[in-house]
Order: C-alpha cells, then sequence, then structure tokens
C-alpha cells in the first residue's frame, strides 16, 4: 500500500513542479505580478502561496523545518510578511505588498520545496499515512489527509495562475 501511495503522491505533487517553469517562463515582472481587477492575486503571488503551503504542511507531516526558513528562501524573497506566513487569509491588501517578479526565485523555492516534498513521502510508511498531524480539526487530520488536501490546494492554484497569465 505505502508504494502506491507514495507513487501516486509523487506523481501528483511533480506535475505541479513540471507545470511551473513553463508557467512562469517568458513572464516580464510586470506580468508576474499583474493583479486582475488591482485586487485579484497575482501569478507571483499564487506560486509563492502554494509554495508556502506546500512547505508549511509537508514539514508538518515530517516534523522537519521549513525550507522557507532553513533553506534562507525567507531571506531572499525579502518579503514584509512574518516568516510563518504561507498567504493563507490575506486580505487584497497584504497581497498588494507582494514584489517579487524574479521567476528564477519563485522557480528555485518551489524545486527545494519539491525536493523535501519526495523526501518526505519516501519515508512514509503505512503507519505514518495514518499518524494524526492536525488535532484542531473534527475528526483530527491524519497525515494521508494532509497530503491529499495540499496536493488540492497547489493544482488550484497552479490552475488559477495559468489562467491569470492568460488573462495578461
Amino acid at each position: 500500500m505505502t508504494q502506491l501511495a507514495n507513487t501516486l503522491l509523487r506523481d501528483a505533487f511533480g506535475r505541479v513542479a513540471d507545470e511551473l517553469p513553463s508557467l512562469l517562463d517568458g513572464l516580464t515582472p510586470d506580468q508576474v505580478l499583474w493583479r486582475p481587477e488591482g485586487r485579484g492575486n497575482s501569478i507571483g503571488w499564487l506560486v509563492w502561496h502554494l509554495t508556502r503551503v506546500q512547505d508549511d504542511h509537508l514539514a508538518g507531516v515530517d516534523g522537519r523545518d521549513q525550507v522557507w526558513t532553513s533553506g534562507g528562501w525567507a531571506r531572499r524573497f525579502g518579503l514584509p510578511y512574518d516568516d510563518a506566513a504561507i498567504g493563507y487569509g490575506q486580505s487584497a491588501d497584504e497581497v498588494a505588498v507582494f514584489e517579487v517578479s524574479d521567476a528564477e526565485l519563485l522557480v528555485g523555492y518551489h524545486a527545494a520545496v519539491h525536493e523535501m516534498t519526495l523526501s518526505v513521502l519516501d519515508a512514509m510508511s503505512d503507519a505514518d499515512y495514518e499518524r494524526i498531524v492536525d488535532e484542531r480539526w473534527d475528526p483530527p487530520v491524519t497525515a494521508a489527509v494532509r497530503l491529499v488536501s495540499v496536493v488540492g490546494d497547489i493544482t488550484q492554484h497552479v490552475g488559477q495562475a495559468a489562467y491569470v497569465r492568460g488573462l495578461t
């Protein structure tokens, strides 16, 4: 069972990792930061957010440090957000202060998180998938549920970013 689950999840996370470089390829800094209606989420913010969610949640599944801080990405991005911010619940005004238009930086951070993700998946056992990782919910969230949730979230956001690219 574990091998099948790991293979499926590696494929799902890999699809997003494969899509991001081409999604950002050839965009100008203005296109990376363009916000639909002046209040929507930019491509850059969406890519940062989906990567932060993946980083935060996968690190939490395995009890390891987030790549964002341990890999020095928070410093490189230089965002005016708390290091723990992942974009969840941010207002349009908070999204507006996101000014990272460097596609290579965004792709590099995601590649580092993807590498960590594969490491987490490779270490998973059947018992790990059943382990409770978040007791704030009823029922409590298992690692399996958390991983599927992250796949759904990042897939949705990469699709949103592709849609915004089509609008620019």
